[in-house]
């Protein structure tokens, strides 16, 4: 029996969840396009999902019992836009979208570097079940999975706004919105072949990143199935008991065996992995944390875990218990984690104005329906 179980079934798949290679696999056990072919099924793919068509209209050198019946047995998803703010201190988009069964999930549109080029930070499941203190989304507990094509449709959905506004393309997608996204691995997988697929949105794996908490046997699915993408963990504090109280999830998946699997990962992807911290004042900023820290990654060991450490200052939500530390607090944090040797980054956390920033996704006047909540092994 599955460790997590989702309220409510996934729902059936759409044009968005195949690559080609699925899509000819499903065509052929349903029985309907009989005969078609790989490069048909290319064009239909290339057509729906990486050109953001609705229709099968207008699709080149593909038969049209082919494109029929393909169109009326499977296609294209959508979601009904609920609600657009552009932050008015950045150039952050956050999207809500409502779903055919009237969930609602968050996608943001963020901008990087280079003029034109946009990374979509796409939610994997209807709430989360994990129940992180700081994140808005782990108020909700978990409604649902995400299938594969309602993962890829936000992506498409931005990829197409872009397209028609001729602001650019997306370059690169993460896997932090709402949801733990290796809770749901089976459908982000086929959302990252999707994602990756020349025909499908063409995005370079190793522009995607995919966040968990801590899922171990997800992160070593992704080690054998995706291991080109990007790995980053929540970790927030390498102390172990004050990471229970922050993170149910280290009741049963503790941070030491964590990051056992991600230097699975790390060796069969070969790029140092991601640990991110969201620092809250008087919580996790103290020299005991740096410490801690760098005994955990093995810093100055003869076989570290090859890492880069991302700070973001924690985004305050209603009902939040925790605060931003001062400059003072962050300051010694960093400082002291550079004494000992420890990669760090900082990363910028926008469209806090909005409501899009790292922690804050949360849908207002959510389904309140029946969910799921993680429970710790006995």
């Amino acid at each position: 029996m599955s460790d997590f179980v989702a309220a409510r079934a996934t729902p059936p798949a759409m044009l968005q969840g195949f690559t080609p290679e699925g899509l000819l696999v499903h065509c052929e056990r349903e029985g309907f396009a009989v005969g078609i072919t790989i490069d048909e099924a290319r064009k239909v793919i290339a057509h729906a999902t990486q050109r953001g068509h609705d229709t099968g209209r207008d699709i080149a050198n593909v038969r049209r019992h082919v494109r029929d019946e393909v169109f009326a047995n499977i296609g294209v998803g959508r979601f009904e836009l609920v609600e657009r703010h552009a932050s008015s201190v950045d150039p952050f988009v956050k999207y809500v979208f409502r779903l055919a069964d009237g969930s609602l999930i968050e996608t943001v549109r963020i901008p990087l570097h280079k003029e034109g080029r946009f990374s979509v930070c796409v939610s994997s499941q209807v709430g989360c079940a994990l129940g992180c203190r700081f994140c808005a989304t782990g108020t909700m507990g978990l409604v649902r999975h995400l299938a594969a094509w309602e993962i890829v449709e936000q992506v498409r959905y931005v990829a197409r706004e872009l397209r028609e506004e001729k602001l650019g393309r997306v370059r690169g997608v993460v896997f932090q919105g709402m949801g733990e996204p290796l809770h749901n691995v089976e459908q982000v997988i086929d959302a990252l072949g999707v994602m990756s697929h020349p025909c499908g949105l063409a995005i370079d794996a190793r522009q995607i990143t995919v966040c968990t908490a801590g899922m171990i046997p997800g992160i070593l699915q992704l080690a054998q199935r995706a291991p080109r993408v990007r790995l980053a963990i929540s970790v927030t504090t390498a102390r172990r008991d004050v990471r229970r109280s922050l993170m149910p999830i280290e009741k049963r998946y503790d941070i030491g065996a964590v990051l056992d699997a991600a230097r699975v990962f790390q060796k069969a992807n070969g790029r140092m992995v991601m640990l991110s911290f969201a620092l809250m004042r008087g919580v996790n900023t103290s020299l005991e944390d740096a410490r801690a820290l760098s005994e955990l990654i093995g810093t100055g060991s003869e076989d570290p875990l090859p890492v880069r450490l991302s700070l973001v200052e924690h985004n305050t939500f209603e009902g939040s218990d925790f605060e931003r530390p001062d400059a003072e607090e962050y300051q010694r944090f960093v400082d002291e984690l550079m004494r000992l040797g420890v990669p760090v980054v900082r990363r910028y956390s926008g469209g806090g104005d909005i409501g899009a920033a790292c922690g804050q996704l949360v849908t207002e006047g959510r389904d309140r329906g029946a969910s799921a909540t993680l429970q710790p092994e006995s």
